[in-house]
């Protein structure tokens, strides 16, 4: 029997994606990526900074290297590249997100068995409480949470180039921090916003949106999106909020939109992830697979979610892409 080189290669590449993430886990924890920009490029160096054993430091840097985080050696010095750019401490970093995949997410897909076994959250089984119930006890990781959130939304800025906010009342349903809205308000001067979300999410928003757009556009609302949405608005956006919850809750949601809504030219957009089953490519697929995961959630079908908007009184009127293989659909209300 010919042994297949090329399958087996490509196996232990799969396999050994976690160990390659645990390693730049690692890297971000100990804030390598910075150490090395202040000039601190030798293992000894870091080492000294980091508190890490010199030898330890050695052979994680060899790997990091090899991945191309990093280039240079111990005796030449290393030196950053665009990928440990990315994870410098910073507004538009992606260590949050390194650090939460790396501990409470790593943590969670250790039961990956369980969850598709069971069509339910192995987050549960790691932490002993949902993902969200998670957030909210602890708020580090809440905090962390929300910068992963917006250092992944790097398609913000293209939202107000495939919609015309101009002169229109906007709400940003679930809007987090306020990085959505204050892009949107930040494109149209003659817009305003609203940006509505649990308590625990105003202070941060609040203190966005005030730097940024002015408090004199962006009213704030608190509450919650499956009792009811600020009505009389022209636009509302629903920007990956949707997948953690079930059909019902999620209709739910969509006919709060509607009956909310203006008039007839007000719009709902929805910005997310949406899965073929035919020709899928990897990144929709693991996200919908980490979805289960962490949250027991699932990212949707176009045609899945086309009919929840139906069953709601709405017809999608548009579609967009967006970067990071992220969709817009612009859903208008049904007319008799």
């Amino acid at each position: 029997m010919t042994v297949d080189i090329q399958a087996t290669r490509d196996v232990v590449d799969i396999i050994t994606g976690g160990w390659r993430a645990q390693a730049l886990y690692t890297a971000v924890k100990l804030e390598l990526p910075d150490h090395i920009r202040a000039g601190r490029d030798t293992d000894a160096e870091l080492a000294k900074e980091t508190g890490a054993n010199e030898q330890g430091i050695h052979r994680l840097m060899r790997l990091l290297v090899a991945m191309g985080i990093f280039e240079g050696s111990d005796s030449t010095g290393y030196r950053g590249t665009r990928v440990s750019a990315a994870l410098l401490d910073g507004p538009q970093s992606l260590r949050d997100m390194c650090l939460l995949y790396g501990e409470e997410f790593y943590t969670a897909w250790g039961h990956a068995h369980h969850a598709i076994s069971t069509q339910s959250s192995g987050f549960e089984v790691a932490h002993g409480r949902s993902f969200y119930e998670y957030l909210g006890q602890d708020a580090a990781t809440a905090r962390r949470f929300q910068l992963t959130m917006n250092a992944a939304s790097m398609f913000f800025h293209q939202v107000p180039e495939i919609f015309d906010f101009s002169g229109r009342s906007v709400v940003d349903v679930g809007g987090g921090g306020g990085h959505l809205l204050a892009t949107i308000l930040g494109a149209a001067p003659d817009a305003t916003g609203t940006l509505f979300d649990r308590e625990h999410m105003m202070p941060k928003a609040r203190e966005h949106l005030s730097a940024t757009v002015g408090l004199d556009r962006a009213e704030l609302v608190g509450g919650d999106m499956f009792q009811g949405v600020p009505a009389g608005r022209d636009v509302y956006i629903l920007c990956r909020v949707l997948a953690g919850w079930d059909d019902e809750a999620v209709v739910g949601v969509l006919e709060h939109c509607r009956r909310a809504m203006a008039d007839s030219s007000s719009r709902l957009l929805i910005l997310d992830r949406f899965v073929e089953d035919e020709n899928s490519t990897v990144l929709p697929a693991l996200w919908d697979l980490h979805l289960l995961v962490t949250t027991g959630g699932e990212h949707r079908t176009v045609e899945r979610i086309t009919r929840l908007l139906n069953r709601a009184g709405l017809d999608i009127a548009g579609t967009a892409e967006l970067p990071m293989e992220t969709t817009a659909l612009i859903a208008a209300p049904r007319t008799p």
